[in-house]
């Protein structure tokens, strides 16, 4: 137990050295690069997956970038913020009360043995991107059960190009950048099906940095009402029919079927997301049906109001279907298409169509997968245009031990149009993650010190940098390295009424 703890001190206080070094080092080297800031109007521009934006957009998006107070108060809520996530790291048994010998919690114990095809669900944790493609078994429990809980994900992102405006460019999530920043925070509660109810739901409150644009698009209106609709998560209920092997239908705001990874950082390997998943959807909002037909096959149709389902591009639903199948005890495969307009103009020539693929290889200790997906849309614009994009990544994550675990995920992203991240751009990234998990009772603290590297080519392409090449105009380097600290803490249980 002494060897152990000392073990994971050392470690910790290495992590803790290294990154107060590259952020004394990176901040004074980067004092000259901030010079004037960019005015509201630029900044709304530049942030997010703002793609074409007309005068409208800029007057009905809600602006997110405030102004970053510089000098000795700036500095002491950097150093306190990085004390505090370091400390958490290198002390857990203080932080939490206990040694890391501590017995796994049930959820940790799950997470470690068995997760899903995107986003990792797990039972005593709030759902992920999708559901999961077991069967659902043929008899339920005789009293339903419920669950709740919460988390809080908060991160330090250190960009070593120190852009003026603190923005990592094209993004959804995880976007701000040179300051400390509470990414997500939410809570949930939710009821499962049972013998004497076949009824479920599950209630998800959230809010923070990224819960701001993740659901609206650049290129149409937001939806009335989408300034309190992005505080839901997953937000639905959901009935299993006595029909054949079970049918569940679902209707509300539901985890979308697109995808590997989820919009919470905690249900990920990584913490920061793959460009794939920042312009697919995280959530959806309609109605879907799930039916296994066999113990390794199963069947989804879904209808959403559309591709984001915070804008309102028009009022004709898109659609789509998924197939998933278990191949062998160790590997999942999934196929899923959506389809529908995301234009004014719904003529069917117009339509967005996706398709999205992914495989997953998985052990108890090694999981790896492999996600491509490719969408086309032609543009009701005199030329017609036709958009086209591509995104493959390629997760490998291993579990050392119940504490320990590291993924490497390389990937890349191709705008031809420029029509989904704004820019005609080739993006190649890759992002390593080491991961330190402290389990305590019902509760869950997730260290993760992180690197990425990304390398954005093509006419449009690049990162923001310091300093500005011309008034109110960021200037822009091909290539962007982060060092992230995050520390997520989360709380789950359940009781039986």
């Amino acid at each position: 137990m002494a060897t152990r703890m000392f073990l994971a001190a050392r470690t910790g206080i290495g992590f803790l050295v290294y990154v107060l070094t590259e952020f004394v080092r990176e901040s004074r080297r980067g004092k000259g690069n901030h010079h004037r800031r960019p005015s509201s109007e630029v900044r709304r521009m530049t942030a997010g997956r703002l793609v074409l934006m007309t005068p409208r957009d800029l007057h009905s998006r809600r602006s997110f970038d405030r102004p970053k107070s510089r000098g000795g108060a700036a500095a002491l809520r950097r150093i306190g913020t990085l004390g505090l996530l370091a400390g958490i790291s290198v002390c857990p048994k203080f932080a939490f009360g206990q040694s890391i010998d501590a017995p796994l919690a049930s959820h940790e114990r799950q997470e470690l043995e068995s997760r899903s095809v995107k986003g990792q669900n797990s039972e005593n944790n709030a759902p992920a991107r999708q559901d999961g493609t077991s069967a659902p078994s043929p008899t339920l429990p005789q009293d339903p059960q419920w669950s709740y809980g919460g988390f809080i994900d908060a991160a330090y992102l250190l960009d070593f190009n120190h852009p003026a405006n603190d923005l990592f460019r094209s993004r959804g999530t995880a976007y701000k950048v040179d300051e400390p920043i509470l990414n997500m925070g939410a809570a949930y509660v939710r009821k499962t099906a049972s013998e004497s109810s076949r009824w479920s739901m599950e209630l998800t409150l959230q809010g923070g940095q990224d819960s701001r644009i993740f659901g609206f698009s650049a290129t149409a209106p937001n939806l009335p009402g989408s300034e309190w609709l992005r505080h839901l998560g997953p937000t639905d209920v959901s009935y299993l029919a006595p029909v054949g092997k079970g049918l569940t239908v679902q209707a509300g705001i539901f985890s979308s079927f697109i995808g590997y990874d989820s919009l919470y950082a905690k249900d990920n390997f990584n913490y920061t997301r793959p460009w794939g998943a920042d312009f697919t959807p995280y959530l959806m909002m309609g109605v879907n049906a799930t039916y296994p037909f066999t113990e390794k096959l199963t069947g989804t149709v879904f209808a959403i109001n559309g591709y984001w389902h915070l804008a309102n591009a028009n009022h004709v639903p898109s659609s789509g279907a998924q197939i998933a199948y278990k191949v062998t005890g160790h590997t999942t495969m999934k196929e899923t298409i959506l389809f529908g307009p995301h234009q004014p103009d719904t003529g069917l020539e117009f339509w967005r169509f996706l398709w999205d693929s992914i495989a997953e290889w998985k052990t108890d200790r090694i999981t790896a997968a492999f996600e491509y997906h490719v969408g086309s849309e032609k543009i009701a614009l005199p030329a017609n245009p036709h958009a086209l994009w591509m995104a493959a990544q390629l997760p490998v994550h291993w579990v050392f031990n119940k504490h320990w675990s590291a993924t490497v995920r390389p990937e890349v992203y191709w705008d031809r149009n420029g029509r989904l991240t704004g820019f005609l751009q080739t993006v190649k990234a890759n992002t390593t993650t080491l991961e330190y998990r402290i389990p305590y009772r019902r509760a869950l603290a997730i260290v993760r010190l992180e690197h990425r590297i990304d390398d954005s080519r093509g006419s449009g392409g690049g990162f923001f940098r310091g300093g500005e090449v011309a008034p109110g105009v960021i200037g822009l380097t091909p290539t962007q390295n982060l060092l992230i600290l995050g520390v997520i803490v989360t709380f789950d249980s359940h009781f039986q009424p």
